[in-house]
């Protein structure tokens, strides 16, 4: 009840007409840079950096979650018409949504993306507006010792959480060293600073952040200097589905709403992940799986839904525990920082307006998209024939530009393009960019933790086997890291048992 009375609080505030412009305004945005291939809702959050920092919190909070989620309606967009996902978390739309554009269903594929967006950013909203106090209320018994593990865990499980999982351990690593550059909070040592005087104050993490997502995509962006545009689809009939097409992905819709809400609170996961999940587990339900790649609409319809969802459910770690549950909310982290909030179990009880506000905008903003991405969904794609030479360029500017404002000191404009080169070279290297980008941010406050634990304890290292938090969080660690080792295991016996037969 607590929960629904403070909803009706933030929808007075969602709904003032400036906050309803700047949702609008971040949704559509985010739409246009899904679209985009490779930039994705972190690049799209950085580029618009600059313009938060003379906002007030609410709008600016506001306007970056529409970002988000709005770049989960776009990314399906190039995915379906031109083959090219927008960012990670739209590769599985483009299994299905590709060839139902090739069989002249590009309409039915918009909008079923569309719908299936919309139906999964509001089933997802619903259970973080019954479950946000919750955590908050549960997170205010964290000591030191507690948060120190909860960020060996968030970390242990992006690493984990990448293909090549070596290569994710030495990014978190690689982050956790930038982030103890500078004078040792507690003792004023210098630590890496290469006795530059521009390096005592520390590497700002949103310095890291765009110059890996903003200035590092300009340069990726070189690799496709020559290569022929595809021809994208301008002109379209009506963008709708019809009620079979309606029957058959309403199921998807509705199952995979949960399952990416729920992916997406795992920090690290993300999108991607649960896009994918969402299409396989549709895949194995289906009465029709041997469909699936040839423009099955319920294809389309799982992974839309998903991806909505676990955009929505990454807010939680941020807003309840401080803990980044993606790579675009640790950017926002690092924006609320600059803005003077600190996410955490307390920002629900000091800054309710603005938490709820923000649940309450995320309902108006997925409605608003929802309206936008389907009638005006053949004038948006239009944005995919902005020729490179002009969007990047743009890009590099707001990548000076958002230096500049964070840290007012022309000299980081150095480590923009050092930490930009090299975000490019790990990129081309198969390194995993999100574990280094999240041990950035975490860790100074994990170091803090430690140590902050350790005094407590009189350097007596049993306070971190101290409580029951502690050991459910060594727990998780452990078991996030055993199981893809199990999952290998079992897959080697089916193979096995399927070769004998």
């Amino acid at each position: 009840m607590e929960s629904l009375q403070q909803l009706m609080q933030g929808f007075g505030t969602a709904m003032q007409p400036m906050n309803l412009f700047w949702v609008t305004l971040g949704g559509v945005l985010g739409t246009i840079v899904g679209m985009l291939p490779g930039l994705g809702p972190a690049a799209g959050v950085v580029i618009l950096l600059p313009l938060t920092f003379t906002m007030g919190p609410i709008p600016a909070l506001i306007t970056m979650a529409g970002v988000y989620y709005g770049a989960m309606y776009g990314g399906s967009r190039s995915s379906i018409l031109i083959n090219t996902p927008g960012d990670g978390a739209a590769i599985a739309a483009m299994w299905d949504g590709y060839p139902m554009a090739q069989q002249g269903r590009a309409e039915a594929a918009l909008a079923i993306s569309a719908i299936a967006s919309f139906f999964g950013g509001l089933i997802a909203t619903v259970f973080m507006i019954f479950l946000s106090l919750p955590i908050s209320r549960f997170a205010l018994k964290f000591g030191p010792a507690e948060y120190f593990l909860l960020f060996v865990f968030a970390l242990t499980a992006t690493a984990v959480m990448e293909k090549q999982r070596l290569k994710g351990f030495i990014m978190m690593i690689v982050g956790l060293m930038i982030s103890t550059i500078g004078l040792d909070p507690q003792s004023g040592v210098q630590r890496f600073t290469f006795n530059l005087l521009s390096l005592q104050g520390g590497v700002d993490f949103l310095v890291v952040i765009l110059a890996i997502y903003a200035f590092g995509e300009v340069l990726r962006s070189f690799e496709n200097i020559g290569e022929g545009k595809k021809q994208i689809q301008k002109k379209f009939g009506k963008i709708w589905i019809s009620k079979e097409d309606w029957k058959l992905s309403r199921g998807a819709i509705f199952r995979s709403g949960p399952l990416g809400f729920i992916i997406g609170v795992l920090p690290g996961a993300g999108g991607t992940i649960a896009s994918i999940m969402a299409y396989n587990t549709q895949k194995s339900l289906s009465k029709q799986p041997e469909q699936f790649g040839k423009g099955a609409i319920d294809g389309v319809a799982a992974p839309e839904s998903a991806n909505n969802a676990a955009s929505v459910g990454a807010m939680i770690p941020m807003l309840t525990l401080g803990v980044p549950g993606s790579g675009t909310t640790a950017v926002m982290i690092g924006a609320l920082t600059i803005l003077g909030l600190q996410p955490g179990p307390m920002l629900f009880t000091t800054q309710s307006t603005i938490v709820w506000g923000l649940i309450a905008s995320m309902i108006v903003g997925n409605v608003i998209l929802a309206f936008i991405n389907i009638p005006l969904a053949g004038v948006l794609v239009r944005v995919l024939a902005v020729p490179p030479k002009i969007l990047y360029p743009i890009v590099l500017a707001f990548s000076f530009l958002g230096v500049y404002t964070i840290t007012s000191v022309t000299s980081d404009f150095y480590l923009l393009l050092i930490f930009g080169i090299i975000g490019y070279l790990l990129s081309r290297a198969k390194f995993p960019l999100t574990p280094l980008v999240l041990a950035c941010i975490v860790g100074t406050g994990m170091e803090q933790y430690f140590r902050r634990a350790y005094k407590l304890h009189d350097g007596d290292l049993t306070i971190f086997i101290s409580s029951p938090l502690c050991w459910t969080f060594i727990g998780l660690t452990v078991f996030v890291v055993v199981l893809p080792f199990i999952r290998n295991q079992f897959r080697n016996m089916r193979a096995k048992k399927q070769t004998a037969e």
